[in-house]
């Protein structure tokens, strides 16, 4: 075979491929489907004439600082229904600003005091800047790793993305 039957071969060839339906994804192993964490969930809290399941968020992260942080927590669905829900209405106030949700998001990524968040536009003075890290702090969302530098606690993290995820449409 010469060069140009060989070069026409491998046109053929290509052609073929490129025109060819692509194969169908494999069928997702036993409890790697789209569901699986709720399948997962299940598994372990069955809902029933008996049981009332339970509710689950995790999350495996890398934030814009590299940091990474996994997290998991659980309730049984009888467990949230029988507490208090008034008793989280601080920690949502706290999150119910945009200033204070660009705090957090600003503190994610690597600023850390007062100071250089101030230095940031449409923020507000550093006495409304003060304002916000105190109610976050409150909240729990916050606290200060030392004196004047601010950090989201790390058992905080996937809950803060929980929350922000949830309270976006679903598509």
């Amino acid at each position: 075979m010469d060069l140009e039957e060989r070069v026409a071969e491998l046109e053929r060839r290509m052609a073929e491929l490129e025109s060819a339906p692509a194969a169908p994804a494999p069928a997702p192993a036993a409890g790697e489907g789209d569901f699986w964490a709720l399948d997962a969930l299940k598994a372990r809290h069955p809902v029933s004439d008996d049981a009332d399941g339970a509710v689950l968020f995790t999350g495996a992260v890398r934030v814009p600082t590299g940091h990474r942080y996994e997290w998991q927590y659980g309730l049984l669905t009888e467990s949230v229904f029988e507490g208090d829900w008034s008793d989280a209405a601080e920690s949502f106030a706290a999150l119910g600003n945009p200033v204070r949700l660009r705090l957090l998001r600003e503190i994610l990524g690597g600023l850390r005091t007062a100071a250089d968040l101030a230095a940031l536009e449409d923020i507000g003075t550093t006495g409304q800047i003060y304002h916000h890290l105190r109610q976050l702090t409150g909240a729990g969302w916050l606290h200060s790793a030392e004196r004047g530098r601010y950090e989201v606690p790390a058992g905080r993290v996937v809950p803060l993305l929980v929350v922000l995820t949830a309270a976006r449409p679903v598509a």
